[in-house]
């Protein structure tokens, strides 16, 4: 079977695009994943399909993969890279909707970049405490779309992401589906710098949106950084994110980053 696919990268955040209007397209766990690996396939974090809407408003439906061939609720960097691929297909008006297992996004393109907006998060515990196998550590967890926890650490470049975050990830805590573990360095001012262990690719990422946007307001709620939140990511981009606080209820937040196209081609799929 042969299949057209585009890549693209928000961030640094890397995806294989595919346009499944039709409904033609129905891949299994390990073709997915065979697209994913970076040395048999294409090489991505990520995959994702363009597919019709069934209604509720939105223009599209997005569904995202990890590498590991899993389907997973949202993907901030993603659906950034989604709604300008959706362009590449004929949309041309300045805003697009589309439904997510998270909940309806809401995209608007602001030249090469795109701004989202997310739906309010769930799920906040500030200040809770865990027992690794070094000892006690100091979190904070959040869903973005997806579930994420958040630490502070002194220096980014010198976090043990890796080898916490596997853990941390993997911690009974978070079973059955784990969680994805953002490793947080407080800068200057509105500036914050963070790493990303992602579940699912099972490694850091070089930018995760989902990730960005947990960091940035859970900066806001325990340090006080203040809004709009630049979060430096590790592919070296930054990307903005503002939100309204109540207290500890959040809302309207939005994602501004770049969503960038790399190469298009067409693959010869193993069989299942």
């Amino acid at each position: 079977m042969a299949l057209n696919f585009t890549k693209m990268n928000g961030a640094g955040n890397d995806f294989v695009m595919i346009d499944n209007r039709d409904g033609s397209v129905c891949l299994s766990r390990e073709q997915i994943r065979w697209i994913c690996d970076r040395h048999r396939g294409v090489g991505a974090d990520g995959l994702l399909l363009v597919e019709k809407s069934a209604g509720g408003g939105a223009d599209f439906r997005m569904r995202y993969y990890n590498a590991d061939g899993g389907e997973v609720e949202m993907c901030g960097n993603g659906a950034r890279c989604f709604a300008r691929f959706v362009q590449t297909l004929g949309w041309e008006k300045p805003e697009l909707r589309f439904a997510t297992p998270a909940g309806l996004i809401r995209a608007q393109f602001e030249g090469d970049g795109v701004r989202i907006s997310l739906g309010a998060p769930r799920d906040l515990k500030l200040a809770q405490t865990i027992d690794l196998e070094s000892g006690e550590l100091k979190i904070h967890s959040i869903n973005t779309g997806v579930p994420h926890v958040v630490l502070f650490v002194p220096e980014a470049d010198e976090a043990m992401v890796g080898e916490w975050g596997r853990e941390i990830r993997n911690h009974p805590l978070f079973q059955p589906r784990g969680t994805n573990v953002n490793f947080v360095q407080l800068k200057e001012g509105n500036l914050i710098r963070v790493r990303t262990y992602e579940r699912g690719v099972e490694n850091e990422t070089l930018a995760c949106g989902t990730g960005v946007v947990a960091a940035a307001i859970v900066s806001h709620l325990f340090h006080r950084v203040p809004v709009p939140v630049q979060v430096q990511v590790q592919g070296g981009e930054t990307l903005e994110v503002v939100f309204a606080a109540k207290g500890l209820e959040i809302s309207d937040v939005r994602l501004k980053g770049p969503a960038d196209f790399v190469f298009e081609g067409k693959l010869a799929l193993p069989k299942n």
